[in-house]
């Protein structure tokens, strides 16, 4: 059996495929060791809802595991109302909306309709604006439904090895990895 691949690592793919190979050397030790203010802040943001405390409410899942068996995608809901069936992942701060932070959504989406839940509407909030920011739903975004399944072909066949990288010098300038990392333009 292939082993399944972690939703958050659609977003860090994106960033930097590199990224996951020191992420995956230095485990979670060295992520607190190397985390930034942002990635700090980020954890802050999900501690309401990893400690279950977020909301009382029956209808609601929080921090619950889900599997995607079409994509063999692993991973964590921030919040999905059961009634309403709207699907809520927390960021803390939001500037942009990237790519990486719709193909998570999309894989808690495909991963909840698996789990026979019928998921309506997809938000993702921005915690210290306190603003929404509605996402389409797949069948509705065939353009960024196809980048998401490329996504996911990519990196089942990225090899750190063989496979060609160019650096992006805006995105080693806010790798946490780029003290380390060979091909850093910092």
């Amino acid at each position: 059996m292939e082993p399944y691949i972690p939703i958050s690592m659609l977003n860090d793919f994106i960033f930097c495929p590199r990224s996951i190979f020191f992420s995956n050397v230095h485990g979670s030790l060295g992520q607190k060791m190397i985390h930034r203010t942002a990635q700090t802040e980020g954890k802050l943001a999900h501690e309401s809802i990893e400690e279950g405390s977020y909301s009382t409410r029956s209808d609601i899942l929080m921090n619950t595991d889900v599997y995607c068996e079409k994509y063999n995608l692993m991973g964590k809901i921030d919040l999905f109302e059961i009634t309403t069936g709207r699907l809520i992942e927390r960021k803390n701060k939001i500037a942009t909306i990237y790519d990486g932070y719709i193909f998570q959504v999309y894989a808690q989406y495909f991963s909840l309709c698996e789990m026979n839940y019928r998921v309506n509407e997809i938000v993702i909030r921005d915690r210290t604006h306190n603003k929404n920011y509605p996402i389409l739903l797949p069948k509705d975004n065939p353009i960024m439904l196809q980048k998401f399944e490329t996504t996911i072909k990519s990196l089942k066949e990225f090899d750190l090895n063989k496979t060609s990288f160019t650096p992006n010098k805006q995105k080693c300038e806010n790798c946490i990895y780029s003290t380390i990392c060979d091909y850093s333009l910092c």
